[in-house]
């Protein structure tokens, strides 16, 4: 066995940032930027108002009340094409372009119209109200950087910037095979030495979650034949996982069916808990990943290794998927040699720290608790016993938690 610093370097080192493709600006969304966005326009493109009231020459205010005369109007998106003369204001409102020689903006509030005239009862200094020109951004301004997860406000941000169209990393294809004669597909009727297959549905989803595309190949039976020949849907994908049959067992195929179609194993078991019979190598021109078949184990697999392969094709490595800070909220034993991955509920304490609860029952067939747990609180090989209140490191699953 390996350890699992070792199995990640080894799994991060055959992975590559997949090639750009264009997308316009609605297809972005969950996407990763392939290239820095840069902004093509200003914003606001010109001195620009941020309340409804008049543009004015601040001196012209200085001492209030102070009468002037309105001498035209901006409104938004529009412009005044004359210049403010001393003693004149022009009627402006949010977002309209502030008119050459005015400083400054009177709100409405503070003021009072009658015909042509307004009379401003509150001064305003210069630059009140007023936004300048590329406050927010100047053309050839970098908005967004490559690596980047694209969300709601990236998008904005991307459409402010008069971006129509971005340059994303394409989603790695990954294929996906479940075998074992004991599965069916989930909603038939099992029989009596049968249980729904939960792997496959898991790992399309945990694929789709992170910005994969996931291809089911379904279920194999324990025959090497039928294997191998399902397998033969994996050819193309960025890479191929498989879940069951890689543990040493006389129903443990998934070696023997596919080392003649080019199966090479880089390593073959971990020194971690729940995982320890993981397989990686590359089937023919494919990075191959052999997941144990207890449901637990093969989640935790696909959280560990899996999603840095796919950080790694999508150029996200090092941006928030790692480990967090908790405290323990509870007494925890030594550990033994393998690498730990605990199920754990995530809380904050009075002082507002994250803080980490191992279930009760970490058993590798439990799915009710993995549904349950917030993250994978990790034990490193040998870790003496610990107090609650002492550091340890989580995998969140649900990053929405870490914020108090």
């Amino acid at each position: 066995m390996i350890s699992v610093e070792e199995a990640m370097a080894r799994v991060t080192a055959a992975f590559a940032p997949l090639p750009g493709e264009e997308v316009s600006l609605e297809n972005a969304l969950g996407r990763v930027l392939a290239e820095d966005v840069h902004a093509t326009v200003s914003h606001p493109p010109a001195d620009v108002s941020a309340m409804d009231g008049y543009a004015v020459r601040a001196g012209d205010v200085a001492e209030t009340p102070a009468s002037l005369t309105v001498v035209g109007e901006a409104p938004a998106g529009g412009c005044y094409e004359g210049e403010v003369a001393p003693g004149e204001a022009v009627r402006i409102f949010t977002g309209g372009t502030v008119p050459r020689g005015a400083d400054a903006v009177v709100m409405q509030e503070n003021t009072e119209r009658d015909g042509a005239t307004v009379t401003v009862k509150k001064s305003s200094d210069p630059g009140t109200h007023i936004r300048p020109q590329g406050q927010d951004f100047k053309s050839g301004d970098m908005g967004l950087a490559a690596g980047r997860r694209l969300g709601p406000h990236d998008i904005a941000l991307a459409a402010a910037m008069n971006m129509s169209h971005l340059s994303v990393r394409r989603k790695p294809r990954i294929a996906v095979l479940s075998t074992g004669d004991e599965l069916t597909p989930p909603g038939k009727t099992p029989g009596p030495d049968h249980i729904p297959g939960s792997n496959g549905p898991a790992l399309v989803a945990f694929i789709e979650s992170r910005g994969g595309e996931a291809v089911d190949l379904g279920i194999a039976p324990d025959d090497e034949g039928t294997l191998a020949s399902l397998a033969a849907g994996a050819k193309g994908s960025d890479a191929f996982v498989t879940s069951g049959g890689v543990s040493v067992g006389d129903h443990d195929i998934v070696h023997n069916a596919l080392g003649p179609c080019g199966l090479e194993v880089d390593f073959w078991g971990v020194a971690m808990r729940p995982g320890k019979p993981v397989m990686f190598g590359r089937l023919s021109d494919t990075p191959f990943f052999g997941f144990p078949g207890n449901p637990v184990s093969t989640l935790v697999c696909a959280v560990v290794f899996l999603g840095a392969a796919m950080d790694a094709m999508l150029g996200t490595a090092g941006r928030g998927s790692g480990e967090i800070p908790v405290r323990l909220a509870c007494e925890l034993k030594s550990n033994g040699k393998r690498q730990d991955f605990m199920r754990v509920r995530l809380s904050h304490d009075a002082e507002g720290n994250l803080t980490a609860t191992p279930f009760p029952k970490q058993d590798s067939a439990m799915l009710s608790v993995l549904a349950e747990a917030d993250g994978l609180l990790i034990r490193p090989p040998l870790a003496p016993a610990a107090k609650a209140g002492d550091l340890a490191s989580v995998i969140a699953l649900r990053p929405h938690l870490m914020a108090s």
